[in-house]
């Protein structure tokens, strides 16, 4: 999930701007990026590409940083996948729950066990249901890191597995580094765009009343969302998410482009459900998503995320202030 484009002034957050249900919302607007507003404002988009938080920082370039370390370190070579083999799919399977427990369960640690943050910031001032009907093991934590971690992450593998072998038998189109420098960066820069262009219409197709009542009910149950519920889905839900990959069947790419879409896929939802508004860590790291956090609240507005305005195109936009109920931002909010 990105990061919405932070306000004049982005910390430190009020702490007074909770409603009578207890629900804590940011005193500004939801921004979407100044990419899609004609006329281009060159200066703004140049801002919005480099500035701390933006596109690429922090959360890009760190979930770009997961990626390449897993490559170097931890990915197995291209020549060992051949062949279906246990070893390097249990490494494969292996580091990507270690992966899950660090991102996730690093979010869960600091915001929920630790609760470093206290209530600052959290849209929701309860904390995740106990003893809840709603869940398996009547709680909402077991239940998210069940879907997340026993469901999800095997079907996060079985993607990774498959595309792995089919790179290996070259039975997918490849790109090599050397030979095309230029649009092996540029694949990297269109990724984010892709994932955002992908779950929107993944998102809208799920809310389809036959595949909402019998798949995306599940995610939808948490209404009051923590790090683990980013992953918590159906698993026809996952497989559809998570085939923002299928992409790499098609286009020629480089496996760490896959990779890099596969992990940002899988990681990203931590930051955009963990149910607080950044920044975090002493003012350091800006993180969650008011705009998705909406959606779980009101199901039927901000399918999308704060890039591509898909939203505001097809008037489903809820900008999160109380007297608009999804009123529509001004020009020079938008900026």
């Amino acid at each position: 999930m990105s990061v919405e484009p932070p306000p004049p002034e982005s910390a430190p957050l009020p702490s007074a701007a909770r409603n009578a249900k207890g629900e804590w919302r940011p005193p500004y607007p939801i921004r979407y990026a100044p990419l899609f507003i004609w006329p281009l404002r060159l200066a703004a988009v140049g801002r919005w590409l480099v500035s701390y938080p933006g596109f690429l920082w922090p959360i890009n370039v760190l979930l770009l940083a997961i990626s390449a370390v897993s490559w170097f370190l931890t990915q197995p070579d291209i020549a060992r996948c051949t062949q279906f083999s246990a070893d390097w799919i249990g490494q494969i399977y292996v580091r990507n729950l270690v992966l899950m427990w660090l991102y996730y369960g690093g979010y869960y640690l600091h915001l929920y066990i630790l609760k470093r943050e206290g209530t600052q910031g959290k849209y929701d001032a309860n904390w995740p249901a106990r003893n809840s009907r709603l869940f398996l093991f009547r709680d909402q934590v077991y239940d998210n890191i069940f879907w997340t971690c026993g469901v999800a992450g095997l079907i996060w593998t079985a993607y990774e597995v498959g595309t792995l072998w089919l790179y290996a038998n070259h039975h997918i189109p490849g790109l090599e580094w050397s030979r095309h420098p230029g649009y092996f960066v540029l694949w990297l820069f269109f990724i984010p765009f892709w994932r955002e262009f992908h779950f929107y219409w993944v998102h809208r197709l799920i809310h389809w009343k036959p595949l909402y009542r019998s798949v995306h009910y599940l995610h939808h149950k948490n209404i009051n969302p923590n790090p683990w519920s980013g992953m918590a889905m159906h698993p026809v839900e996952t497989m559809l998410y998570l085939s923002v990959v299928l992409i790499h069947w098609i286009v020629p790419s480089h496996p760490f482009h896959f990779l890099f879409n596969l992990q940002h896929a899988a990681l990203g939802p931590a930051g955009g459900h963990h149910g607080f508004e950044g920044p975090i860590l002493n003012g350091k790291l800006p993180t969650g998503s008011y705009f998705h956090y909406l959606h779980h609240r009101y199901f039927e507005c901000n399918y999308g995320e704060s890039t591509i305005p898909f939203d505001r195109w097809f008037g489903t936009f809820r900008d999160g202030l109380p007297e608009g109920e999804g009123a529509k931002l001004t020009e020079e909010q938008r900026d």
